[in-house]
């Protein structure tokens, strides 16, 4: 089966009676036509519609209302009993959650999925046509944010306390469409048509202050007791999306602020004619929550990148609280009932503001409220780029936050007193350590030293946080780093976007293997099967004809489903090196052309990436793969040998559906930048091959997998550091090397943009003059070898086949339940609910 009935039962808003829809035929048939009358209801008193004249969207709306029912007595449950245990609950904060769609991830995971197919059908609708209908929600953007959205499925499923905390969004990144084969981006209006799976809470508005001065002052006890006046407030509304664990009855939830103001709107100035000014502070109020990551190129974008990365973590620390002191009385517990999870740095001002509300409005002393901090916040690093480690002027920091600079600044100077108490004379270490130095706020290091606990995400990453990127800390809190590879959910990114393959994993491995993906080792002793082989590449097969249909609809591209389908999908962003790729499309096209009978697969690139709107090279990169895709899709001289393919607005529901298609995984990152990955473990669980460097979670991908299950190119971490080491020249590589170096030429001429000069000159000024950061050239004839030995193997039919059923089978340390059962044991100390 491809989404197993866990084993609960509901009772609805509706009173229908409990079911269990697996046990037998009557039941079965009951909770369909329960569900079919429930789905009507709504479509008539939620949506006033008839089902005669109902739109599919409002038939979709409807059978969302109708599954919520269904969660919400679930998720009443789980509350009152976390609250009746009084027990220990996980706080997850996130700027951001790559949610996708909900409908059939609920359905799945609620054990209602078999009976909403029934009930439609009879309602004369498919589940499948229905489900096209909902958006992406615009909550985040990149592995940061699907990550999150895992976890908040383990944590239901593993029958965790837990809450997330974010910020509701209005609009997501951005809506991706090409122009002259160049990135437009457009609004993401996400919320237009409204969101079905949110509950609003109102009651638990939180107000948050934002600017103003410090003001010094003393109590009556002759402490000093600094006033933070003048200033602004908004105010924070809440909306809860329920997360639905499988095969248990425990829902949790993700709670997602709004900013609106807390001004009224002035109407005797109104009245007046003064409209601008009567609404200009409710609309700035307003606007915190309106964007998932504006552009912080200019100053003004800075500023509100600080504010709401302020405003929602000082709201869920005020909801922590107020849950807290609903349940205990004494602070001392606090750490006791309540940890922190800081997702990256973006909430790491979460640290000043419970230091704050301790000293200012608990009116504790210094040395009892730091204690507290220390003993509730653990961290989680995503980064080995020094670049993107998160840094706030303090010119911008005080302006915002004058009390939360005041604080940081009294954090330091007692940590750099702990520092050169640790290490006397050596003045460089103090600097190199220091959390506020040149004029910069440094979260991370903020961050590390105010947890209890922080983690990279592979073991790699966290080999080179330690060793590079963190190493006067890693020396000085040596108990304090530790390893948490990341993970993905197989409920999404197997039983959801691949059933039928689930249905054939169903045939071979032990019942359960959803909630522990390790007994996917059991496919093993089916590899060298030929009958297994058949059907698992006949899945594979009909997946790809699926995807075929959808990239005519989508960019109107014919593509072979007999072709090795090779995907790289992904944020955009020179260390992924997508231009790697590139040069090696191009060096097939230009062998196709100088030899038309050169014996090579069939091949269809697929990119699915979107580069952040200031980011200019990011942006030529996506720019040269669409004009070379126009030229090779319309070149009869290779005779579509060679297809590429770039999907517009690239998110979670496209991955659905390219990943289960996916013959090859293209995982290509320079050794030592990316953290972790998890698109490479989604390929992967689906049976896709990697090709990819020694870099994140690809080392422990190979370990699980075996190294002849692999394609592994490229320099390693140490091999790029004696690169840079020895002076990097990337001419050396572009004047040894002829085909390189006729590729780069010829990609920097007009030819692939005829009429428009040579539009893409900056990109090969990044890879010769610019000193080719990220190694491409370096790693090119690497690259090139290990495509030729892929082009070779998957013309090995039986040999693919038994290579992707290993994958497969060396999957299961990549589940999101393995990952936050770590968590939960050894940094959390949470024990389940159930």
């Amino acid at each position: 089966m491809a989404c197993p009935v866990p084993n609960v039962s509901f009772m609805t808003t509706e009173n229908s009676p409990s079911v269990q829809p697996s046990q037998n035929s009557d039941a079965s048939v009951d909770a369909s036509a329960s569900l079919g009358e429930s789905i009507e209801r709504h479509l008539r008193l939620t949506l006033a519609r008839h089902l005669k004249n109902a739109s599919s969207r409002e038939i979709w709306m409807a059978t969302c209302y109708a599954v919520r029912d269904r969660i919400v007595d679930r998720f009443i449950r789980t509350q009152e009993k976390h609250s009746e245990a009084k027990t220990r609950r996980v706080y997850y904060l996130s700027l951001e959650y790559l949610m996708g769609r909900l409908l059939n991830s609920n359905l799945c995971n609620s054990g209602v999925l078999a009976d909403a197919k029934v009930a439609l059908k009879d309602l004369g609708y498919e589940l499948d046509e229905l489900l096209e209908e909902e958006h992406d929600m615009g909550l985040g953007n990149g592995g940061l944010g699907r990550l999150a959205s895992c976890f908040l499925d383990s944590m239901a499923t593993m029958d965790l306390p837990a809450i997330g905390y974010g910020i509701h969004y209005q609009f997501g990144l951005f809506r991706q469409s090409f122009e002259n084969s160049r990135q437009v981006e457009k609004p993401d209006d996400w919320l237009r048509e409204g969101n079905p799976w949110e509950i609003a809470r109102p009651q638990y508005a939180q107000k948050v202050k934002l600017y103003g001065h410090v003001e010094h002052g003393y109590d009556d006890l002759g402490n000093y007791r600094p006033q933070w006046v003048g200033f602004k407030e908004v105010e924070g509304i809440p909306y809860d999306l329920a997360i639905v664990g499988y095969d248990t009855e425990t829902v949790n939830f993700l709670r997602l602020w709004e900013s609106k103001s807390s001004q009224e709107l002035d109407f005797q100035i109104f009245n007046q004619g003064g409209y601008v000014e009567a609404v200009r502070e409710k609309a700035m109020g307003e606007t915190i929550s309106k964007v998932l990551y504006p552009n912080d190129e200019t100053e003004s974008g800075k500023e509100l990148r600080l504010v709401q990365q302020y405003f929602f973590v000082s709201c869920s620390l005020q909801d922590m609280i107020r849950r807290f002191r609903r349940e205990h009385s004494n602070w001392n517990d606090f750490p006791k009932k309540v940890v922190i999870q800081l997702n990256d740095t973006h909430p790491a001002v979460a640290v000043l503001e419970l230091l704050r509300f301790f000293l200012d409005e608990e009116r504790m002393q210094w040395e009892e409220a730091w204690i507290l901090v220390r003993n509730s916040f653990a961290y989680t690093n995503h980064t080995l780029l020094p670049e993107a480690l998160e840094t706030w002027g303090e010119q911008l920091f005080g302006k915002v936050l004058p009390r939360h600079l005041q604080l940081v600044q009294e954090i330091n100077r007692r940590f750099q007193e702990e520092v050169r108490s640790r290490y006397p004379n050596d003045e460089e270490r103090v600097a190199r350590m220091s959390i506020v130095s040149d004029g910069q706020v440094k979260m991370a290091y903020l961050s590390v030293v105010a947890s209890r606990s922080v983690n990279g995400v592979a073991a790699l990453h966290t080999k080179l946080l330690k060793e590079r990127l963190m190493s006067d800390f890693a020396e000085f809190y040596p108990d304090r780093f530790n390893n948490k590879t990341n993970g993905i959910t197989p409920r999404r990114w197997l039983l959801g976007c691949n059933p039928e393959l689930g249905k054939l994993i169903d045939k071979v491995v032990p019942e359960g293997w959803p909630t522990d993906l390790y007994k996917l080792r059991d496919l093993e002793k089916v590899a060298k099967d030929a009958d297994f082989q058949k059907e698992f590449m006949a899945i594979k097969f009909r997946n790809k004809q699926t995807l075929c249909e959808l990239v005519k609809k989508v960019v109107d591209v014919e593509i072979d489903p007999e072709a090795l389908f090779d995907s790289q999908i992904k944020r955009l962003h020179e260390y992924k090196r997508q231009h790697l790729n590139l040069l090696h499309i191009l060096t097939l096209y230009r062998r196709l052309l100088h030899n038309p009978d050169l014996k090579i697969n069939k091949r269809v690139f697929i990119f699915g990436a979107k580069a952040a709107p200031g980011y200019h090279l990011a942006k030529v990169i996506i720019h040269a793969i669409n004009l070379v895709a126009k030229k090779i899709n319309h070149d009869d001289r290779i005779n579509d040998r060679l297809k590429v393919i770039f999907w517009p607005n690239y998110g979670v529901s496209a991955a659905e559906k390219i990943i289960p298609a996916s013959d090859l995984s293209e995982q290509i990152s320079t050794a030592g930048k990316e953290a972790s990955g998890t698109g490479n473990m989604k390929f992967a669980l689906n049976g896709a091959l990697t090709v990819g460097t020694l870099d994140g979670a690809n080392v422990e991908i190979k370990e699980e997998v075996g190294d002849d299950n692999i394609f592994i190119f490229g320099q390693t971490v140490d091999g790029i550091q004696k690169l840079k080491d020895d002076g990097y020249n990337p001419y050396s590589y572009y004047e040894k090397d002829e085909e390189l170096k006729a590729i780069i030429d010829w990609l920097s001429s007009d030819y692939f943009s005829p009429g428009e000069g040579e539009v893409l000159a900056d990109l090969s000024k990044s890879l010769l003059e610019w000193g080719d950061p990220y190694y491409v050239l370096a790693d090119y004839r690497s690259y090139i070898e290990s495509q030729e030995q892929i082009d070779r193997v998957f013309s090995d039919k039986g040999k693919w086949a038994e290579m992707a059923i290993r994958n497969v089978a060396g999957s299961g340390k990549f589940s999101s339940d393995r990952t936050i059962g770590q968590y939960a044991e050894e940094i959390w100390k949470l024990d389940p609910v159930t």
